[in-house]
This record gives C-alpha cells, sequence and structure tokens, in this order.
C-alpha cells in the first residue's frame, strides 16, 4: 500500500484495503503445475512414440531416451514449461505491484511495476457498484468489483476477497 499511503490527503482516511484472494495465488502456481505437466506429458509420449517405432534400443533408460529424442521435440517441450512459469511469473507481479483502496473520499485502484496506472474515482462521483462472482467465488467469497462513476466509466478490479465488504465499505465512505 506504499502509493496509496503516499498519495492520502490531509483529511484523508484508508476505510478499506482490497485484497486479493488466495485461489488467485493457487491459479498462478497451477500454472506451473500445467507447464509441467504439459513438458512430462510430451517428452513421455515422445519417448513412447520412438519405442513403438523401434528408434530406440531395447535396453535403453528413460533418461537415455530422453537424450536421444529429437532436439525440436525438447524445445518444444521447454517453451511449454516456460510459458507456464512466465504466467506465473506475470500473475505474482500483478498481484504485488496491484494496490486497490477506499479512502473517505475516493476508491484508488494502482497497478503496474515499472509504468504505473493508476485510477481514481470520487466517492461522490460513483454511481453504482456491482458485484461480480461465479459459484466458486461465492462458495470460497471472492469476486470481481464493477465501480461505475460519473464521466469515468467502469473501472472492474480484479478478483477480491471478500467483494461485498469492500462494496459496503464504498457504501460507508460515501455516507461519511
Amino acid at each position: 500500500m506504499l502509493y496509496v499511503q503516499q498519495s492520502l490527503g490531509p483529511n484523508e482516511e484508508l476505510v478499506h484495503i482490497g485484497k486479493f484472494h488466495w485461489a488467485y495465488t493457487v491459479k498462478a502456481f497451477m500454472a506451473i503445475f500445467w507447464g509441467v505437466l504439459g513438458s512430462i506429458i510430451i517428452i513421455l509420449g515422445a519417448v513412447m512414440v520412438y519405442k513403438q517405432m523401434g528408434q530406440f534400443p531395447p535396453q535403453l533408460g528413460w533418461l537415455d531416451a530422453v537424450r536421444y529424442l529429437h532436439p525440436g521435440i525438447r524445445i518444444f517441450a521447454f517453451i511449454i514449461f516456460a510459458l507456464g512459469l512466465m504466467s506465473f511469473a506475470q500473475m505474482m507481479v500483478t498481484k504485488a505491484t496491484t494496490e486497490i483502496a477506499v479512502t473517505n473520499s475516493r476508491l484508488v485502484y494502482k497497478r503496474g511495476l515499472v509504468a504505473r496506472h493508476v485510477g481514481e474515482i470520487s466517492i461522490d462521483r460513483i454511481e453504482g457498484v456491482n458485484i461480480l462472482q461465479t459459484i466458486l467465488g461465492r462458495l470460497f467469497n471472492f469476486g470481481r468489483v464493477a465501480v461505475r462513476g460519473m464521466g469515468v466509466g467502469e473501472v472492474i478490479l480484479p478478483p477480491i476477497e471478500d467483494p461485498i465488504a469492500f462494496r459496503q465499505a464504498i457504501e460507508r465512505a460515501r455516507s461519511v
């Protein structure tokens, strides 16, 4: 919350801080899992096809068989793994560099590592707040919040924990 705390006005107080739900982190780790699984399936499938075609000596072990695979297959498996790893890194950087907060005078949504993108809506300019929750979101208490502001359009926040409490914080700030 470094940006939000630095940008507070003289009489401005934090009302609520939006946090990413733990399911977002699980989704990020699942990207690594799917990358590893995809790479293993590609390698094992290629080894089995090569063995069926008689390309390997019969006593050749699995690790030695991987060395005999075509380099294109090994590179493709590595690319699948790297894509999973990059997806994980992108999601975790997004989580680490995103700040969502409600103060008594505005809603602040900051994202970005090098380039900073800040969306601020004055609390008195907010027309409506919608909660977007899937079935899993309802079960595990997470969802997206869509905030409509006058002249701003709609700002859709990333999945946060307890979106109803976030909406109530916006309503509390509007009533003050």
